[in-house]
């Protein structure tokens, strides 16, 4: 990226927040950009599974408008500027990289994440004088299944870890069967006769949770992204059901209108077309 380029956008943002500027734009708040933040980060995401480099510029771009927005409001609060938040960053990979910037050697890859764990948590350490935690730095409002899978891996970098795959695969097994015992002690007056749904109760909704996490341990042995592989799977649900909608569709027919019986036996042939 060229220097010019960057320096243009940092001043056309600050032209956007002056008297003379936009009026959206000077309302704008750290807290009211919150939502376009997230929006960009997952329009990039987009773009990356459909390996659209053009696209993938584009929404970089946005995600870069972000951090220079919030940059230019913190400037105005006399806080800090975007000059701070790159020399903050530059920093940081410094410290972090001593096997490059400095004189430590690692052997691997595996060895530099958990000494970038190690160098975090004295950083974290130093600056609140108090005890730290393993898992601090994973932040809240993050994905449940991300967060899930970034609490394991933190864990893992300690020692706490299954040793081989087997061990997280039988404690899915051992989760699901909890699942169903905390479902079998529900309440079943409360069920709808037809479909056997009721709302779930404590112990069921804990259980249920719990399956879940052990899924991703699964998928963290596997180097799989639990976040990812979800989206993928409601990706391809989504694309199946459009095409049953569309194959009705085109009989003049509506889902309402099929029985579940002949809807599953268009489904299995829009699965076999796609191989």
């Amino acid at each position: 990226m060229k220097d010019s380029s960057f320096t243009k956008l940092v001043e056309v943002m600050a032209q956007l927040r002056s008297p003379q500027g936009c009026p959206w734009d000077r309302e704008q708040t750290h807290a009211s950009l919150k939502p376009y933040m997230l929006e960009e980060a997952y329009e990039s995401l987009e773009a990356i599974d459909a390996e659209n480099d053009v696209e993938l510029c584009a929404e970089l771009g946005d995600v870069l408008l972000q951090v220079v927005f919030h940059a230019q409001i913190a400037r105005e609060r006399e806080s800090f500027d975007i000059d701070a938040v790159c020399q903050a960053i530059v920093d940081k990979l410094v410290r972090r990289h001593p096997h490059v910037f400095g004189d430590l050697e690692v052997d691997d890859a595996d060895t530099v994440v958990v000494n970038w764990e190690r160098i975090k948590r004295d950083e974290r350490a130093g600056a609140a004088q108090a005890a730290t935690s393993t898992l601090d730095g994973v932040p809240l409002p993050l994905p449940a299944l991300l967060r899930a899978q970034r609490i394991q891996d933190k864990a893992s970098r300690v020692g706490f870890d299954w040793q081989h795959i087997a061990d997280p695969l039988d404690k899915v097994s051992e989760e699901f069967e909890e699942l169903r015992r905390a479902w079998a002690t529900e309440d079943p007056a409360a069920r709808r006769a037809e479909t056997d749904s009721v709302g779930a109760g404590p112990d069921t909704v804990e259980e249920f949770g719990d399956l879940l996490f052990a899924l991703v341990n699964v998928g963290r042995f596997l180097k799989v992204s639990s976040e990812d592989a979800l989206r993928l799977a409601g990706d391809k649900f989504e694309r199946r059901f459009r095409a049953l909608e569309e194959r009705f569709r085109g009989s003049d027919r509506e889902l309402e209108e099929v029985g579940l019986e002949e809807m599953d036996a268009v489904w299995e042939e829009i699965k076999k077309t796609e191989g």
